[in-house]
């Protein structure tokens, strides 16, 4: 079968889409013909050796793929051939076959194609267990979320309208913001033209956020955080400008402000009922329409290290995936699938 091979930690370029032998599911695994695998800035990360993860040399990244199941391990009872699945791998996912875990694979729901249910899982569940049990955002909150058109942040509006709150998305371009508005973002700032922390300020009437949604750091932190109202939280997701920032803590201190991680993949491990019923509600919204992955641009196999160097360079809006069974347009773009 075919998949993209890092073989060294390095430059995203190096990434090469090779022959390889197909895996063979475990007593536990699930064999899947990938049809859809959603790229996400951790595997940026992981292939430059950046991340707090690293595979044993060589490995194919991607971590979140739909499909169909082609084999089982001896072991799967819910399972069989031909199901149409949702997985999370750690690996693996930028290849034609998938091995997954029983245990970390879910039916594709009624009604969601197979780029949606790639989109879904990573974004929307990080997103959810952040507003909802890491930031306890109430219906009637300001909620503003950072980085706001890439996958975490459209899942994390969408989730806040869900859940009753004014959401205020912030991005870097008039073009994101847009997009913020078309999936129900109240208003926008642009934090390239205007100061983040003031607008915040003259959205909420100068009484400050009550939740942000920090998926990009750097330097759009601390403004943020002097941007929140008494007992606001700041929900710390990641880091894709690339630094980490070091936040004054009198500014914890004054309003009495809360800096709260998020961890969602540890937090299947610690709170698994709490994790079903979050997929459960997920599940609910998107049956309701209230939320929808935006998948804006679909990889064939054979640019997907270019895909993975796209999400790298912040120039994604929504959720990029690779479709395996694609072919490649005159303009190399995918033009044609293999359902």
């Amino acid at each position: 079968m075919k998949a993209l091979v890092c073989e060294a930690y390095g430059p995203i370029a190096n990434l090469a889409v090779k022959d390889i032998p197909s895996p063979v599911p475990g007593p536990k695994q699930l064999l899947i013909e990938v049809r859809s695998a959603a790229v996400n800035f951790p595997d940026a990360l992981m292939v430059q050796g950046l991340y707090q993860v690293k595979p044993p040399l060589p490995f194919t990244p991607g971590a979140e793929i739909a499909g169909v199941v082609k084999a089982v391990g001896a072991e799967v009872k819910h399972y069989k051939p031909g199901d149409r699945v949702i997985a999370l791998t750690s690996t693996g996912g930028f290849a034609e076959e998938c091995l997954a875990d029983m245990a970390r694979a879910m039916p594709l729901p009624a009604g969601m194609d197979f780029d949606a249910g790639a989109a879904l899982v990573l974004t929307y569940c990080t997103s959810l267990h952040g507003l909802k049990d890491c930031g306890h955002l109430k219906a009637g909150e300001t909620l503003v979320v950072l980085g706001a058109a890439g996958g975490v942040g459209i899942s994390a509006i969408e989730i806040g309208k869900a859940m009753g709150a004014r959401v205020i998305a912030a991005a870097s371009s008039d073009d994101k913001l847009a997009l913020c508005r078309k999936v129900g973002a109240d208003e926008t700032v642009n934090y390239n033209t205007e100061n983040l922390k003031d607008r915040i300020n003259e959205l909420t009437s100068g009484r400050g956020a009550d939740v942000v949604y920090d998926p990009v750091g750097g330097p759009y932190t601390e403004p943020a955080v002097r941007a929140l109202a008494w007992r606001g939280r700041l929900l710390i997701i990641g880091f894709a400008a690339g630094e980490i920032p070091k936040i004054p803590l009198n500014l914890a201190l004054l309003k009495e402000r809360s800096l709260v991680g998020v961890y969602w993949g540890d937090s299947v491990k610690h709170d698994p009922a709490g994790h079903l019923a979050n997929l459960h509600q997920l599940h609910e919204w998107f049956a309701a329409g209230k939320i929808r992955p935006v998948v804006s641009e679909r990889y064939p196999l054979a640019r997907a290290a270019e895909a993975v160097a796209s999400i790298a360079n912040r120039q994604v809006k929504g959720k990029i995936v690779v479709v395996p069974g694609a072919t490649m347009g005159p303009a190399g773009c995918v033009d044609a699938l293999a359902e």
